[in-house]
């Protein structure tokens, strides 16, 4: 059991949110303020109240991570362990209820229980194809995926979007794109993570009984993270809850504005459609000491279009919080190990009291370097999870096979791995038959393999690649160690891993084996490279993304200049740099007692080196509030290579640019020699364009 689940005291705030009972509330907490900790001691509390009115309660909260922490939390509230007291309980994300949900009602919405769900990979991997198929920029296969998914958190179906927006800002490919996705996934019996929640909201609004057998389910609903709500959530929400919602969450703490249902929004949206909406608000923080409450509340002050909130702490002032500029991303991630290593020998905090924060991936890399010349070790929360490495993926391919045969982005995966040989002029024509006859790949196979287009030679390689499926779908009711161990008999592909593949397998096996094969296999989906846990004895290195719903003694955020921090793709609006002033502020309320600031005035981005500001953002800062120190001098131990001058470049990335034939763009790039400047440009109607500068007759813009 997770110690200190529970708090040993409560706020008088929080005493009041848990005994109102009048009606909906809305709780407004800030960073630190007990808002889970509050969830789960409501939940607790009307569940020993009244037993029989409150034994089914629905409780929802954004991640995997905190679901688990929630049901954590709640069992040791109520005296026991989630294995019994919470059996059956409605606590997790909003993905994995709606999935119970659809599971128990598959036959009302027209789906069959062997459906898959696709993760954010297999949507991306759907897409890459698609993209290919229609001989599109498959590069662009990221920013289309998101622009789904933002459809369809919203609610918008293709034909929606034609006839709602007469005047809608995108080009005809993305719709088609968006149709053919749709269609790819009705073929194969697939769902991704927001149709979860818009069919479910489709049952609810088709059968008005199912959704009236819910409401009596759900005698309380409680959501955590409420401000980072989808327009779909929300509205699943609304249906399900009377006047028995109670729901908790933060406005300064909305970072993901892709979803554009902002959190202002949002809760003055709450507040209307929830009549007689009581809000309370939480202000005392429990984790910041007064010295970080005072920075991070001067720097999120600025933004606009917030509620007030003014958070105070009973703990002591602690020590300054401190802010470096350095010469260099060298000198900048020596000094961060030096001082870890520093904090580690004193003995006052061990490795996993300690994160360091950045805004992109890209900025661990020199990061890294210096922790490994320290002998320090770390961890990489939100890399490549265990579930999400190619081997895992293979085996996870295999076991939807057997779910499911249909499952055509599973079957791409399988069909070569390992070699068949099946060329890809073969595989051409599976797809062209599948997409002329609106069919699975499966289907496509059986179907030309009693046909003419084929030598007997792939005839014969296609056959046997069918009767493998056949033999490994005969039965779906099986365990996942069964499911793995027929896998394993039928195919080679479990005898060519190597050892670090194979503990990683055991150790799935381990955990899940006695699972049911279809419950496996929608865990794994719904679970996230976010849903890493943190190790016991390493730094926990992360983008400030991901550090969403974390804590730590120790915190050094690495990158505090502009262009980073905020973004250089996010300066052109103030919704944008709200947004970025957002994120900055999240992560410097993750530190409890110690939080550094650091940046550098020569960065390593995008393959070139480039000369850095400080961060706009520490102008918000009061100068009493921080310990300002800059390092000019470059150790003595340090590289005694002497830096070349550097090369003084016309345009900065992010800068907008206009070309004569190809119109407006956006520089991604800027390398070269002094007297041959190459500049890499994103046209939106064309794509990426590698130019000579002294060629491209570009205007800025």
């Amino acid at each position: 059991m997770t110690k200190n689940l529970a708090l040993d005291k409560l706020s008088e705030q929080q005493e009041a949110a848990i005994d109102y009972m009048d009606g909906p509330v809305l709780v407004l907490a800030g960073a630190g303020c007990g808002k889970t900790q509050l969830i789960t001691h409501k939940y607790a509390h009307l569940y020993n109240k009244d037993k029989k009115k409150y034994g089914s309660m629905l409780a929802v909260t954004l991640t995997n991570k905190a679901a688990d922490e929630m049901r954590d939390r709640i069992a040791c509230e109520i005296g026991g362990d989630p294995g019994n007291n919470l059996k059956g309980a409605w606590v997790g994300t909003f993905y994995s209820q709606c999935n119970r949900i659809l599971l128990k009602e598959k036959a009302s919405i027209g789906i069959t229980e062997d459906y898959v769900i696709y993760d954010t990979e297999d949507q991306c991997r759907l897409i890459r194809h698609i993209l290919n198929d229609m001989k599109l920029y498959e590069a662009l296969y990221k920013g289309i995926s998101s622009k789904i998914r933002y459809f369809k958190s919203s609610l918008l179906t293709p034909d929606e979007l034609l006839s709602t927006y007469s005047n809608f800002d995108f080009d005809e490919k993305l719709l088609k794109v968006y149709v053919r996705y749709q269609d790819e996934m009705r073929k194969t019996n697939a769902l991704d993570y927001d149709d979860l929640i818009s069919y479910t909201i489709r049952l609810f609004e088709e059968h008005p009984e199912i959704l009236g057998t819910y409401r009596e389910i759900f005698s309380y609903i409680l959501v955590d993270e409420f401000q980072d709500t989808t327009y779909a959530q929300y509205q699943f929400l609304k249906l399900l809850a009377g006047d028995n919602i109670f729901v908790a969450g933060d406005d300064d703490q909305t970072i993901y504005k892709s979803r554009e249902f902002e959190a202002g929004n949002i809760l003055t949206k709450y507040e209307t459609d929830f009549a007689n909406t009581k809000l309370l608000r939480l202000e005392q923080s429990f984790r910041c000491t007064q010295n970080i409450l005072q920075v991070s509340g001067s720097v999120i002050s600025k933004n606009t279009y917030r509620k007030p909130k003014l958070l105070w702490t009973d703990k002591k002032a602690g020590e300054k919080v401190c802010h470096y500029w350095f010469m260099s991303e060298e000198d900048e991630a020596k000094y961060i190990a030096k001082n870890i290593k520093d904090l580690y020998l004193k003995g006052n905090y061990s490795y996993s009291d300690i994160a360091i924060l950045y805004r992109v991936n890209l900025q661990s890399r020199v990061i890294e370097e210096a922790l490994k010349n320290e002998r320090i070790p770390f961890k990489i929360i939100g890399s490549t999870a265990v579930y999400h490495k190619r081997e895992t993926k293979d085996l996870i391919s295999y076991l939807r096979m057997i779910w499911n045969k249909d499952d055509n982005v599973s079957l791409r995966w399988i069909i070569n791995q390992p070699n068949r040989g099946i060329t890809a002029n073969s595989l051409n024509k599976i797809e062209n038959e599948a997409k002329k006859e609106g069919i699975s790949l499966y289907k496509a196979i059986v179907k030309l393999c009693t046909g003419k287009g084929f030598s007997s030679a792939i005839k014969e390689k296609l056959a046997n690649f069918l009767s493998l499926l056949d033999v490994l779908s005969e039965k779906k009711d099986i365990t996942l160690s069964q499911g793995i161990k027929l896998v394993s008999t039928h195919t080679s592909f479990i005898e060519a891993l190597d050892e670090g593949s194979l503990n990683d397998i055991s150790e799935i096996m381990f955990r899940s084996g006695n699972l049911p094969l279809g419950e496996f296999l929608a865990n794994v989906s719904l679970t996230t490279a976010n849903d890493d846990v943190r190790s016991s004895s390493a730094v926990s290195l992360m983008t400030l993304y991901n550090v969403k719903g974390m804590e730590f003694p120790v915190v050094f955020i690495s990158g505090l200049e502009d262009g980073l921090i905020p973004y250089f793709k996010a300066t052109e609006t103030n919704e944008e740099l709200d947004e970025e002033r957002r994120l900055f502020y999240l992560g410097m309320t993750r530190a409890k007692d110690i939080l550094f600031m650091t940046g550098a005035r020569k960065r390593r981005l995008y393959a070139k080196f480039q000369n850095q500001e400080p961060s706009r953002f520490l102008k918000d800062i009061p100068k009493d509030c921080c310990l300002w120190i800059e390092k000019n001098a470059i150790p003595a131990n340090a590289s005694s290579k002497v830096p070349l001058p550097p090369v003084e470049f016309p345009y900065n990335t992010g800068c907008r640019v206009k070309h004569p034939k190809w119109g407006i763009g956006v520089i991604r790039d800027c390398y070269g020699e002094k007297n041959d400047i190459k500049v890499t440009v994103n046209f939106p109607e064309i794509g990426v364009k590698r130019l000579a500068l002294k060629y491209a007759n570009l205007e800025k813009i």
